[in-house]
């Protein structure tokens, strides 16, 4: 019998890369504002995470994987931010996930030991600038998972990828031309910004019972930034 996985966000990008790699293998349910370059093998569920309830959804009774995939990269200097980014950033990366999640307890409590799935950002651990906003509500999502992941062990497993850039529509300003991409790839020891691949890579790797010892992590896939120096 194949697994349920839920994606939240699965429409572009890491999302859908992942969605692309489960499809064949799992029965994936995509809950996303839009249907965009859906899989035609995934279940479509129109979703708003900022917004909508998720018990509003035809969700089958166990849920065995959860990935939360919304996400910003809002980088601005701390003094041209108000509060109100602030808040925005908290909403979409934190508070929605936490809503989600707790919506969804029973079916994810349902399942033989689910596995869930969060993204946060090498910036949380490294500290860089502009990032005051993003890695606030990112540092929120890590605490999360790890006390989450205490509370709720052995029932389900979380765990939180912490990626470096990824050549992702949601990076498109940050790497918009060649030059940007050089100088991006530079500041990495292996020599190149993520691609999508990378990061999914890693979720479907969480979410499989290979990984079924893995528990309460925050894991770097960020080309080596986060503990190599190759200054």
């Amino acid at each position: 019998m194949k697994k349920n996985i839920l994606l939240i966000g699965g429409s572009y990008g890491i999302g859908n890369e992942i969605a692309t790699k489960l499809t064949n293998t799992h029965q994936v349910y995509i809950a996303a504002r839009s249907n965009e370059n859906i899989p035609e093998e995934a279940t479509y569920l129109s979703f708003n995470a900022l917004e909508d309830d998720i018990s509003g959804l035809e969700l089958p009774e166990k849920i065995h994987g959860l990935v939360y995939c919304p996400g910003s990269i809002n980088l601005k200097p701390f003094k041209m931010m108000n509060m109100k980014t602030f808040r925005d950033d908290m909403e979409l990366n934190f508070m929605a996930l936490v809503k989600t999640v707790h919506g969804l307890l029973p079916k994810l409590k349902a399942a033989d030991q689910a596995s869930l799935v969060f993204f946060s950002t090498v910036a949380v651990k490294m500290g860089m600038p502009f990032h005051t906003s993003v890695a606030a509500a990112k540092g929120a999502l890590e605490g999360f998972a790890k006390a989450l992941a205490a509370e709720y062990a052995p029932n389900f497993r979380v765990n939180v990828i912490a990626p470096s850039l990824t050549d992702t529509p949601l990076a498109s300003k940050l790497l918009s031309n060649d030059s940007k991409k050089e100088k991006m790839a530079a500041r990495h020891p292996l020599q190149r910004v993520g691609e999508a691949s990378d990061i999914a890579s890693m979720a479907v790797y969480l979410l499989q019972e290979n990984s079924g010892w893995i528990t309460g992590q925050v894991i770097g896939v960020d080309g080596g930034l986060s503990t190599l120096n190759i200054q």
